[in-house]
């Protein structure tokens, strides 16, 4: 069971070659014909603001340390619950830090997988986007061509993919836990007045406008959290995380909550409903960038739901998402067969027709 993520740097002398990464993806941080040059220098000039955030936060991201236990305790379950394909072996694979996909897959075959063993590609990112889940779906297939070619001897790894899981009851019920938590923090004549935003990571306009489902995804599970509250409290979606000048997905976490403070609306609370745990995102960039600038400016009651983290709900929700993909026979999502309308690389498709073609059980990628 791997357990597919962005990753984060464990230390801080680990984030420049992180940043090196993350700016040299494309599917991630498009830039062009210039990404070669443009992404260098970027990682370069960001690295010791970044560095500073990542010491204010101790000097590292959870990232890690969360995924590898998420992934132990959800193989725990899945061996009680499936014992026809146990014992289950967790394993972690991040797209720009440590432990990276070529680790993940060399350990696969050194760990005698390499000759028809069975592997879930599991998606850390419940929502999908051609720049998250697709990047590292990428770099896996490509992995798999350099370390066991394109017909390996045995078989090679037989691969499935758990691509996306936006509206899964477990996952829905984990959020909604965490919000009913905070909000009970409140007095109780203010809860039904309480805003709720939830704020996920932007994306570029180009990317959006090439097709990608994330944003239906995100607003998909916002819409199934809200209905699990009955609709209980006024929110919004909001974005956060955007780099550089270009054109992202709004509108912007820090400009929604300043605007809602500035309007009198001083009860937040900010919901990271696109992550499955802490990192740098939250406990910097929420919890000491937005929520300290509105206190400043009178928003005292502004403060953020807890990441599902070590949730027995979450942990709960994962293994029942792969035991329900281990059962099916399916290779992976209906969703994953048809590209994006304005699609036009070459590795995405031949991506797709790689994990799709391991079992001849769905149709064949639309082009």
């Amino acid at each position: 069971m791997v357990f597919m993520n962005m990753g984060g740097p464990q230390t801080t002398d680990a984030v420049g070659p992180f940043l090196s990464r993350l700016f040299a993806d494309a599917d991630l941080i498009p830039l062009g014909r210039l990404q070669n040059y443009l992404g260098p220098l970027i990682s370069r000039r960001r690295t010791p603001k970044i560095q500073n955030q990542y010491a204010a936060i101790g000097g590292g991201s959870p990232i890690r340390k969360w995924s590898e236990y998420q992934s132990a305790e959800m193989c725990k379950i899945l061996d009680e619950r499936c014992p026809e394909s146990a014992p289950h072996k967790p394993y972690v694979a991040f797209r720009y830090a440590d432990p990276l996909t070529e680790e993940m897959y060399q350990r696969l075959l050194d760990d005698g997988f390499g000759r028809q063993g069975r592997a879930v590609a599991f998606t850390q990112y419940p929502q999908y986007s051609c720049s998250t889940t697709g990047s590292s779906l990428n770099e896996l297939w490509k992995w798999r061509i350099r370390l066991e070619g394109k017909e390996p001897e045995g078989g090679g790894v037989r691969w499935s993919v758990i691509d996306r899981w936006p509206v899964h009851p477990g996952l829905i019920e984990a959020f909604a836990q965490n919000i009913e938590a905070q909000l009970a923090t409140y007095p109780a004549e203010v809860h039904k007045d309480v805003v709720l935003l939830f704020s996920a990571h932007s994306l570029p306009m180009s990317v959006v406008n090439r097709g990608d489902t994330y944003p239906a995804e995100v607003a998909a599970t916002v819409h199934a959290v809200m209905t699990r509250l009955n609709f209980s409290n006024p929110y919004r979606l909001c974005w956060q995380s955007q780099v550089g000048p270009s054109a992202w997905l709004g509108a912007q976490t820090s400009d929604t909550v300043m605007a809602y403070v500035r309007k009198g609306h001083t009860d937040l609370i900010l919901i990271p409903i696109a992550f499955t745990s802490d990192h740098i995102e939250t406990l910097f960039e929420l919890d000491q960038e937005v929520i300290h600038e509105a206190k400043q400016e009178g928003g005292t009651g502004v403060k953020r739901a807890e990441s599902l983290n070590g949730s027995p709900t979450f942990i709960g929700a994962l293994a029942d998402v792969s035991e329900r993909h281990l059962k099916s026979g399916e290779v992976c999502s209906r969703q994953m067969g048809i590209r994006c309308q304005g699609c036009k690389s070459e590795r995405c498709l031949e991506q797709k027709r790689f994990f799709m073609n391991t079992e001849r059980k769905v149709e064949e990628v639309i082009r």
